[in-house]
């Protein structure tokens, strides 16, 4: 545990550093520390921090548990990724019990995350001590809003690569799902639609047949047949509702037993 720790707290400060060596090539004046927030690079791996550049409290406390429940071992199956994975726990709870009951299965997913938090988690021990048969890894829409689709896209390229670099895991990987903007902005929701539509162009190049990637657009399971989201899919245009949750696992079955034989 002592080894763990400083293993943990050099890979915190080496972060700490780095970003401040960004934060010092800067030429304009720095905003104050309540309001300015620390530019992160989507394709490398970096732990979520608070708008003082200080690592999120939230975020390092899951993560340590997440790490501790790998060195548990005995995970076949893996969901990785943000708030939308997280939701199985929540709304998608049932759906959870019912429909994945028979496999071995661990949910590492935190709310807000993008695709350097899940980099960094999975660099800094959350793969230790497991080799699951698949993940399920799904990330990148908390990226939309400050990133462009081809850094975003390498992010997911990077994890996925991580992933089976030091599992041998099967990756399932899911298209970034659909969004709306929830305040009805038309020219946010389309350029949520852009970037994503980009991102996963890019990220479902990476299906090998299954062989060690397959790839799942779950699109056409959210969106009507008027290209609008259901509030009773999506109530925030965003997160799952139960029915959701039931639609993506439906949509995961068939790939899953597939991939766990």
């Amino acid at each position: 545990m002592k080894a763990m720790k400083i293993w943990y707290a050099i890979g915190l400060m080496t972060f700490v550093m780095s970003a401040g060596l960004v934060r010092a090539q800067v030429a304009a004046p720095a905003a104050p520390a309540s309001q300015a927030a620390v530019a992160q690079d989507p394709t490398v791996g970096a732990p979520k921090v608070d708008k003082d550049g200080k690592p999120n409290e939230k975020f390092i406390k899951l993560h340590e548990s997440f790490v501790e429940r790998a060195r548990k071992g005995d995970v076949d199956v893996l969901f990785l990724g943000d708030s939308i994975t997280e939701g199985w726990k929540g709304s998608g709870k049932d759906v959870w019990a019912k429909e994945f009951a028979d496999y071995k299965t661990a949910n590492f997913g935190i709310g807000g995350d993008r695709t350097q938090h899940v980099l960094w988690r999975i660099e800094n021990g959350e793969l230790e001590g497991i080799k699951p048969k698949v993940v399920v890894l799904m990330i990148g829409t908390n990226n939309t809003n400050s990133d462009a689709p081809d850094k975003i896209a390498e992010g997911v390229e990077n994890i996925v690569k991580t992933i089976r670099d030091k599992t041998g895991s099967k990756v399932l990987l899911l298209g970034v799902f659909p969004r709306e903007d929830k305040a009805g902005d038309k020219e946010k929701t389309k350029m949520y639609q852009d970037k994503i539509g980009k991102i996963n162009e890019r990220i479902a190049k990476l299906d090998d047949g299954g062989k060690t990637v397959r790839y799942v657009d779950l699109k056409d399971k959210f969106v009507e047949s008027d290209g609008t989201i259901s509030d009773k899919i999506m109530p925030d245009k965003l997160h799952l509702s139960k029915e959701g949750y039931q639609r993506e696992a439906d949509a995961l079955k068939e790939p899953l037993a597939e991939m766990t034989k």
